[in-house]
């Protein structure tokens, strides 16, 4: 049965291109509720077959028609209410929507849908990959599988039987627990799921193949047993220990800090190889990019066990924070995801080194949500409206929110952020909420006045402070005064002062926190300074008893996301450089230092001046990498320059061409000048490894190894030489991929050697296959848009899978400003034709591809052209999927 008797009229070019914005002002609660949800899934590749059986309830007054989200690819075979087919006449499928006319009050509808999961190339829904069925339903994916009101605040229990070809798919996993299991006629058998708690739509999950099954237990503190598994191709078992590991530990860690244990007997995660996101929560089985979970010591970096880790403890903080409770819209993503990613950050900083994970954090947050912060897409931490939700899957949400649950942690302390957490619970276990909801817990627990400090969730832009310092040394007085703008934003003008916490302490001359005492202005002594609360647009605050000119350490642990400026000179940051006892304070002065004097190299280069560093900042590098030794990790950071994308939002107008020339000059000289020290560093840590140490130790001496052989490589052929030699030798992929990256940026023989080594090695791994790809987008040479070009053709490249595009496309275009940015416009034409050939694919990935060219307002008159012929040719298309015509559309606008 074809129920389309409702179906619209073509729309036109112009109303196709211009889909109407959802709004948060528009929110009214679900007119029907279901509270049970019977799925049974018949598997086949071209031909799925989906019984649905709800369980439904009126829950507003006055409501009699029941409107149901689904594809409109879907086949619909029949519908039944209470067990008698429902007429024709009584059904209205327009476009994603069946509408039933005049439904009972409370009923059981039954449907039964076809759907071809081998032609999901939007990887939405049930889709396969690699031989697997697996499905991605966050945020709108559910209703590609079946017809369902898929809102996050429509919660049910679901029972869900699986059906499959048991040789082809041994394997059938969903939420919750395995209740039953068996044989069916034809060689097919089945598998029968019951998930005992209520869930929303976007958390169902199903996963049918023949997998491999690395298997371990954790017992939780109440001495409830949990089976742990993790599925993964049979191949890549012996990859799956260090997930597994970061699975138990992250369990163990939230039952420390928050007091929260896992609630099933069993846990699942299955590692696919074509996955939109990096991860996905699902409620007991995640399903995870491999990326994130595949990890051994010859095929993944430090930084991908990291990352890992972080994932993996990410979603299973999903099960409390996302799961058990959930979002009322999808307006209150941050709700779930600002604070699992503070969540998972913290197990991070406790799992390894709080001080570098800070900086990390750090620097994702200035390189990408700044940059959001500053560009058309600009969106408050909560966004009031959306074309397509997958848009709004942005650092803002994610990163910029987690920030704003640590402001709240700062000014609650960690006794009264965990009351917070456990009072939100207790009020809204099995909920669906929103932001005030969660902000309301944090503000009774604490006793606190959060209104104001709410403005971070409703206002767009990244809030720029100004301090400035003076002393009088008669009176043993210092005043700060603070002063607040928030920029304005596409939709937002005129804004309110923030909330805005500011950890700082006053440094004496030998780096010590001098004893003063806060004597005006809010705030509170604690531990490492003082807490000032910023929440004017201007403020003083007068500190006594100070006895000698101190010098302030502001803004330390990055206390607030804002974009801060001084009065300090030079030598007060060389100080803070030399001196200060907070490790991201520390790195932050060398980070100005550097971006100080890189940009005036930058206007000497636009003046025809010679480029010339100064060798107090040589000197002070010199006097960094002294201590390498004692704690060489941070060392590295510090010593690490600060990108041409970090540093180009310094500028009103990014040079491209004297950005990168300044900033190669400052590490070559650094490369050069520092030549013996940089090789004595190498030595070192190469013969600590050789006698070996810890798995922490070994790291830590990595980073610092790899970090002087980059400033040897850019100091001239030795150092090449030493790449060659390191690349040959290396026994980490840390190692080989370190010497790779010096020699993909060089004019030398051995570059296209390794190349073609690296490439032979690994072509069997796609995960490492997909570093290859992003070295040489990355390169800095200038041959570099030509291949790029060329690599779009290599066999093993392919537009279907979104590791792969990430890879060469997105590493290409947001990470190498220099050649992406090349004045021919080669870069801008090669993205914008790669986003129209994605977007016929999947127009999810098409999307995120796009935000690069949305800057162009930042950038000279010829490329501001360029890009924007480039956002007028994609707008044009008639057919272009409402994902990328909202990031299009609104980067023109």
């Amino acid at each position: 049965m074809d129920a389309r008797t409702g179906a619209d009229s073509p729309a036109t070019p112009a109303e196709s291109k211009a889909p109407q914005a959802i709004n948060l002002a528009d929110y009214r609660p679900p007119a029907f509720q279901v509270d049970q949800v019977d799925l049974t899934v018949d598997l086949a590749d071209r031909d799925t077959r989906v019984v649905a059986r709800l369980t439904v309830r009126r829950a507003r007054a006055g409501a009699t028609d029941l409107t149901l989200d689904g594809d409109p690819a879907m086949r619909l075979d029949g519908v039944t209410i209470d067990g008698e087919p429902v007429a024709e006449t009584r059904l209205t499928r327009v476009a994603e929507q069946l509408t039933i006319a005049d439904v009972p009050e409370r009923f059981v509808l039954e449907t039964v849908t076809r759907i071809d999961p081998v032609d999901n190339t939007r990887l939405e829904g049930l889709y396969k990959s690699g031989g697997i069925f697996c499905t991605q339903c966050e945020a709108e994916g559910f209703r590609n599988i079946t017809f369902f009101p898929d809102r996050p605040d429509v919660m049910a229990r679901y029972r869900v039987r699986i059906e499959a070809d048991a040789s082809a798919y041994p394997v059938l996993l969903s939420n919750g627990n395995r209740v039953e299991a068996g044989t069916l006629d034809g060689g097919r058998h089945f598998a029968v799921w019951e998930d005992p708690f209520p869930k929303p739509s976007y958390l169902f999950a199903l996963v049918a193949g023949d997998l491999g099954r690395l298997g371990d237990s954790f017992t939780t503190r109440l001495g409830r047993p949990v089976t742990l598994n993790i599925w993964a191709a049979r191949a890549d078992l012996d990859k799956c220990g260090h997930a597994m590991a970061s699975l138990k530990r992250a369990m163990a860690w939230d039952e420390q800090v928050y007091g929260l244990e896992y609630d099933l007997d069993e846990y699942n995660i299955v590692a696919v190889g074509d996955f939109n996101m990096g991860a996905m929560e699902n409620k007991s089985l995640n399903v995870f990019n491999t990326k994130y979970v595949l990890a051994s010591p010859e095929t993944a970096t430090d930084d991908d066990y990291d990352h890992i880790e972080g994932v993996i403890a990410h979603e299973y903080f999903h099960n409390w924070t996302g799961n058990r409770v959930t979002c009322r819209d999808w307006f209150q993503l941050s709700l779930k995801e600002g604070l699992t990613v503070f969540r998972d950050q913290q197990f991070s900083a406790d799992m390894g080194s709080a001080a570098l994970k800070r900086i990390d954090d750090v620097r994702v947050l200035r390189s990408h949500q700044f940059s959001e912060d500053a560009g058309p897409m600009a969106h408050p931490v909560r966004p009031s409206s959306y074309i397509e939700i997958n848009n709004f899957y942005t650092t803002t949400v994610y990163n910029k929110g987690a920030e704003v649950i640590r402001m709240m942690h700062t000014l609650l302390g960690a006794e009264g952020f965990r009351r917070g957490i456990d009072l939100y619970f207790e009020r809204h276990d099995g909920q669906a909420v929103t932001c005030d909801d969660f902000a309301a817990a944090m503000a009774d627990a604490g006793g606190v006045d959060l209104g104001q400090f709410k403005l971070w969730y409703t206002q767009a832009g990244t809030p720029e402070v100004h301090a400035e310092g003076s002393y009088d040394p008669g009176a043993g007085r210092y005043t700060l005064t603070l002063t607040q703008r928030v920029p304005d934003t596409p939709g937002q003008t005129g804004k309110a002062p923030m909330h805005i916490p500011v950890k700082m302490a006053l440094l004496g001359p030998n780096g010590q926190r001098l004893d003063a005492r806060l004597a005006q202005g809010e705030g509170r002594a604690d531990a490492e300074g003082f807490l000032l609360d910023l929440r004017e647009a201007s403020q003083q605050f007068v500190f006594e008893d100070v006895g000698v000119r101190p010098v302030a350490s502001l803004l330390r642990d990055f206390s607030a996301p804002v974009r801060l400026t001084t009065d300090q000179s030079r030598d007060d940051k060389l100080f803070l450089l030399a001196h200060d006892d907070n490790a991201f304070a520390r790195w932050e002065a060398g980070q100005d230092l550097a971006g100080d004097l890189i940009l005036g190299l930058v206007a000497d280069h636009a003046a025809g001046r010679a480029l010339d560093v100064d060798p107090a900042f040589v000197q002070a590098i010199e006097q960094v990498i002294a201590d390498a030794e004692t704690d060489p990790a941070l060392v590295a950071e510090i010593a690490t320059l600060p990108s041409e994308v970090m540093l180009g939002q310094r500028m009103d107008e990014v040079d491209v061409d004297g950005l990168f020339a300044a900033r190669q000059t400052v590490r070559e000289t650094l490369g050069r000048a520092l030549a013996a020290r940089w090789q004595a560093v190498y030595d070192a840590a190469s013969k600590r490894l050789a006698a070996g140490c810890d798995a922490a130790d070994a790291r830590q001496q990595r980073r610092v190894k790899n970090l002087a052989l980059g400033y040897l490589g850019a100091a001239g052929a030795a150092g090449l030489r030493l790449a060659e030699a390191q690349y040959d030798a290396a026994t980490t992929m840390t190692d080989r991929l370190a010497a790779l990256r010096v020699l993909a940026n060089a004019d030398d023989p051995a570059r296209e050697r390794v190349l073609a080594d690296f490439y032979a090695r690994y072509e069997d791994q796609p995960l490492v296959i997909d570093k290859w790809f992003s070295i040489q987008a990355v390169s800095t040479r200038a041959d570099t848009v030509e291949r790029v070009a060329a690599l779009m053709d290599h066999p093993a490249f392919t537009l279907a899978n979104p590791n792969r595009v990430r890879s060469l496309v997105s590493a290409f275009s947001q990470l190498n400003q220099v050649r992406f940015h090349d004045a021919s416009g080669q870069g801008y034409r090669l993205l914008a034709d790669t986003v129209l050939k994605v977007d016929k694919l999947n127009p999810q990935i098409a999307a995120r591809l796009v935000g690069p060219l949305g800057r162009w307002r930042r950038f000279d008159a010829t490329r501001r052209s360029a890009m924007r012929s480039e956002l007028e040719r994609l707008v044009a298309v008639s057919d272009l999927s409402k994902d990328v015509y909202e990031i299009a559309s609104k980067s023109l606008a």
